[in-house]
């Protein structure tokens, strides 16, 4: 069998190494590889060529693109509007592929942000607290379901104004004592830009602060996160998040 990522650029993923390492150690019989598409319209050569393909990962920027090649989508998926997990069914001579689509994405921000929610709120209740949520991509629509379910509100940061979302300059000390909880989903801080992190008022952060950085550094901290600890904020990088849905990927794909 065969698995694998597709995304642009790969050169910071963590999935062929885990996957490869995993089924090596289980003695699974099976191979993963990165696919990196230069446009998702090259997902079409890969379906073609490579016959043993069972299974996708979908990383940045193809989380929504990707769903326009789907026959299938899964619930949850189609609720967050954005996939980042795709089973492929087995290849068949003069057969088109069928293409399902999951997101997995919510599974391992949920199972990872919770314990840092529940000890911070033991003696409070979660519902009702207020998130940011930095970046609109397809990787924040899996962390807005996910906060929802949880019992958070949150609301979208962005860059440029647009209904429904704040600004980065609308980030004042009200608003950020207002909103407890706080996601990066944007790109900002991935290798190789590991010096850069996104742009908030870091400086009225405070014990009362949750901040989860779904960007990770391999054997390190995103400054995100180091800056989130510096001024008194609960803080945890994505690695957490990546195994988790990694796993739950690898149960969709097998039924295991």
């Amino acid at each position: 069998m065969k698995y694998g990522i597709i995304g642009h650029p790969l050169g910071h993923s963590f999935s062929r190494a885990f996957h490869n390492e995993r089924f090596q150690r289980l003695g699974i019989d099976a191979v993963y590889e990165n696919f990196d598409l230069a446009e998702i319209g090259e997902l079409t050569a890969v379906l073609e060529s490579e016959r043993e393909l069972r299974g996708l990962n979908v990383t940045i920027p193809y989380k929504q693109e990707v769903m326009r090649f789907l026959d299938e989508l899964d619930p949850l998926a189609a609720e967050i509007g954005a996939v980042n997990v795709v089973a492929v069914s087995p290849f068949v001579a003069g057969e088109k592929r069928r293409l399902k689509g999951y997101n997995t994405d919510i599974i391992g921000f949920m199972n990872s942000i919770r314990p840092m929610i529940s000890d911070l709120n033991a003696n409070d209740n979660v519902n009702g607290r207020k998130a940011l949520v930095l970046g609109t991509g397809g990787a924040s629509k899996a962390i807005w379901v996910g906060l929802k379910t949880l019992g958070i509100e949150p609301v979208y940061v962005s860059r440029t104004k647009r209904a429904g979302c704040l600004t980065y300059e609308e980030l004042t000390e009200e608003v950020m004592a207002e909103h407890t909880v706080i996601v990066n989903c944007s790109p900002v801080g991935m290798p190789p830009n590991v010096d850069a992190c996104p742009n908030i008022p870091y400086q009225w952060l405070t014990d009362s602060h949750v901040c989860f950085d779904c960007v990770y550094i391999k054997d390190g901290e995103t400054q995100f996160v180091t800056k989130a600890r510096e001024h008194g904020a609960k803080a945890k990088s994505g690695y957490e998040m990546l195994i988790g849905q990694a796993i739950a990927s690898y149960e969709i794909w097998t039924k295991e």
